[in-house]
């Protein structure tokens, strides 16, 4: 039987684009939902949940093999009932499984699998299971099987695991740890970790897969601004270097059309074999993490790479409305070829595809750059899923090319971006990977910070425009007015779902970071009005921390606290930052206090295994160290307000608050500084050359 052929489940009605894909299976899902668990309370049935996002490749095969398959369905109709959550909209439960999930296997991953009582609580889990047994891992059917007689005949020892483990995760969601003070061998300790999986030769951490880790350079960054550890610095900026060369990076962009911006992770050590599904949380992370290097370095490579990921969002992950898309699909049809999906298909390349849309020179010349060859390039390929396929990476700079070929630097520029400009044209007629437009509140705040960034240090208005935009969009459609409370996701017009910590977390910051961008004094007012709204739902007033789902969101059976800094950093790494900003900013001691209390939740972590939280490590730094405060008077928008501004903003300062100070008097035009550290404030400089000197005395307190 075909998708068509069938009615349609309960995933129908819903919002999320990833349910959406499930609503035309043979099983019958069901939201997350008081109706499911009533149904399996009823009828004393298991709960089959089923966790993943829209572009996930394992969550396609996984469907296609399984949930597809009629004899599988109806095992799951008959026996179980069968719940799918989309992870992107519910972060809270996919939590609170995939910690049993990890904590039963030593391991994770998407789609998730788990099986709970009528009463929420897991007795069994995984992440993908092949139809049939392989790959050394049990067939799915088979495991179903397993589950229906075990549920049938030993109910009782399956709800006493459930209730063993569902006590140990409640343990673990407390984080009753007793409190001790941070020093400056917490950061010693969390840096010497990643200096032992630094990869000299490619650079990164540990061995294939991998990731981005944005938390992870942020905070070594920040690590040799307090200590002067240049090693440190030199680590993420090679790193970087290899990241933006590599296959991980799509290299075909074309600023004004789109393209460009990075796949989420590499499957190879070499940065050259991504799995090509492209995020926003990673991309909204990197791009601020290069604009980091650009202000360290001054090397312009880091800022062209921040615009390129920038430009991709501007052209392929923007709303009309304003807002910003969450992800492209790792999956693909291939052109002219086949109906089924493969991964990467809209990005890979034979050497004859190439051939064809250029001429002869400009041929030989991108695929010596960019590392085309006629048998492909991809090297490790277990599966021979690209068999004759190049990955586009930079096998040889621009400067070897212009010597290989005996013409000019700027040549050799000009002719790699017409060539570009010709396959990204080529690409374009292509089938283009699924998007899942649904517009997350989270996400778009860590891509509000990006862009703020980018204007601070580039200075292009039009990305300060796509952050007002993109700000003025969350505040308009998923703030609800009446209680002051943020929705969490917008699709087709219609908002839902109470905002988590992480949300409240992520556009905080990106208000204060619009705030320091543009001085408009309502972003800063907003912030402050949302942090009291996140203290009030999320604050665990007994330990401190930040309970990720809403005191009064009775649909999780567990609520906990993240304490890992993953792909996205962790709501409670940057909720501390944003107390410590605004304690600072708006003379709050209230914000100051739930911060100190938040560190103190965290403290035994971040001092025994701090490197799980790089992230919280960078916001402690700075309190550990203290605020660099630095008051603006006069009038933004005057030649002599931006020539200070520049002079701060083009500086590389993780510990220090910019505020503007409205002018008084007749000399409105007149511009001063006041620097306040270390409890003192130094004189007031009124030129942008005695300002330089001063933010540039190194802080090393560590």
């Amino acid at each position: 039987m075909t998708q068509q052929d069938r009615n349609p489940n309960l995933l129908i009605g819903e919002t999320s684009p990833y349910l959406l894909q499930h609503a035309y299976n043979p099983v019958k899902w069901f939201p997350w939902g008081d109706e499911a668990f009533e149904k399996a309370r009823k009828e004393d049935k298991p709960v089959f949940l089923s966790t993943g996002y829209s572009t996930c490749h394992w969550c396609h095969v996984m469907e296609r093999e399984s949930f597809e398959n009629e004899t599988i369905a109806a095992l799951l109709n008959r026996s179980f009932v069968s719940v799918k959550v989309d992870r992107e909209e519910h972060p809270d439960i996919d939590r609170l499984y995939m910690t049993y999930v990890q904590a039963t296997t030593g391991r994770g991953g998407w789609p998730m699998s788990v099986w709970l009582t009528p009463d929420r609580r897991p007795f069994f889990g995984g992440s993908y299971f092949p139809p049939a047994d392989r790959y050394g891992q049990p067939g799915f059917y088979n495991l179903l099987l397993s589950i229906e007689r075990t549920w049938k005949q030993d109910k009782a020892r399956l709800v006493l695991s459930a209730d063993r483990m569902f006590a140990e995760l409640t343990a673990l969601s407390m984080h009753s740890g007793d409190p001790s003070l941070l020093s400056g061998k917490t950061y010693h300790d969390a840096a010497d970790v990643f200096k032992r999986q630094y990869d000299p030769a490619y650079g990164g951490f540990g061995e294939a897969p991998k990731f981005p880790q944005p938390s992870i350079l942020d905070f070594l960054l920040a690590y040799s601004f307090y200590t002067g550890k240049r090693e440190y610095q030199d680590m993420v900026l090679f790193t970087l270097r290899k990241m933006n060369a590599g296959g991980i990076h799509d290299h075909i962009g074309v600023g004004e059309l789109g393209g460009g911006g990075f796949a989420r992770y590499s499957t190879d050590r070499r940065w050259h074999v991504p799995h090509f599904e492209k995020m926003l949380y990673d991309n909204a992370q990197l791009a601020s993490t290069f604009i980091d290097a650009f202000r360290i370095s001054g090397d312009r490579s880091f800022a062209s790479c921040a615009e390129d990921i920038l430009n991709y969002v501007l052209c392929d992950m923007s709303a009309s409305e304003g807002g910003f898309y969450s992800a492209e699909d790792a999956d693909s049809i291939p052109a002219g070829k086949s109906v089924v999906k493969k991964e990467g298909s809209f990005y890979l390349w034979s050497r004859k595809e190439v051939e064809a849309v250029l001429d002869r020179s400009e041929s030989e010349l991108f695929c010596y750059v960019y590392g085309v060859k006629g048998e492909g390039n991809v090297q490790d390929d277990p599966h021979e899923e690209f068999d004759g396929q190049n990955v586009l990476m930079i096998e040889h700079v621009e400067e070897d090319a212009a010597g290989k070929f005996g013409i000019p630097h700027e040549t050799v520029k000009s002719v790699l971006e017409n060539a570009k400009r010709k396959l990204f044209e080529t690409r374009q007629s292509r089938p283009r990977p699924d998007r899942d437009d649904k517009i997350l509140t989270s996400w778009n705040g860590l891509m509000i910070s990006a862009f703020c960034k980018a204007y601070n240090a580039l200075g292009n208005s039009k990305h300060l425009d796509a952050a007002k935009r993109a700000a003025s969009f969350i505040l308009e459609n998923l703030l609800e007015k009446e209680n002051g409370r943020l929705l969490r996701r917008y699709r087709n017009g219609v908002a839902g779902i109470r905002a988590k910590a992480d949300d409240y977390a992520f556009f905080i910051q990106a208000l204060l970071d619009l705030y320091e961008a543009s001085f408009d004094p309502n972003y800063q007012k907003t912030a402050i009005s949302l942090m009291e709204k996140q203290i009030e739902l999320c604050y665990d007033e007994v330990t401190g921390g930040f309970f990720s789902t809403p005191s009064d969101d009775t649909s999780v059976p567990l609520r906990m606290k993240e304490d890992y800094d993953g792909a996205e950093p962790s709501s409670d790494s940057i909720t501390l930052r944003n107390l410590l900003r605004l304690g600072e900013i708006s003379e709050r001691d209230d914000f100051t206090e739930v911060a100190e209390k938040t560190i103190e939740c965290y403290s035994e972590i971040l001092n025994t295994s701090g490197y799980h939280l790089p992230a919280m490590l960078t916001a402690a730094m700075i309190h550990h160290s203290g605020i660099r405060r630095v008051e603006l008077t006069g009038t933004p928008g005057s030649a002599s307000f931006e020539r200070f501004r520049k002079t701060l903003e083009g500086k590389y300062l993780p510990d220090t608050a910019i505020i503007q100070v409205p002018p008084s008097g007749e000399k409105g035009s007149d511009v001063s500084v006041l620097v306040c550290e270390n409890n003192a404030c130094h004189p007031p400089v009124t030129d942008p050359e005695a300002l330089e000197k001063l933010i540039e005395v190194p802080r090393r307190l560590l």
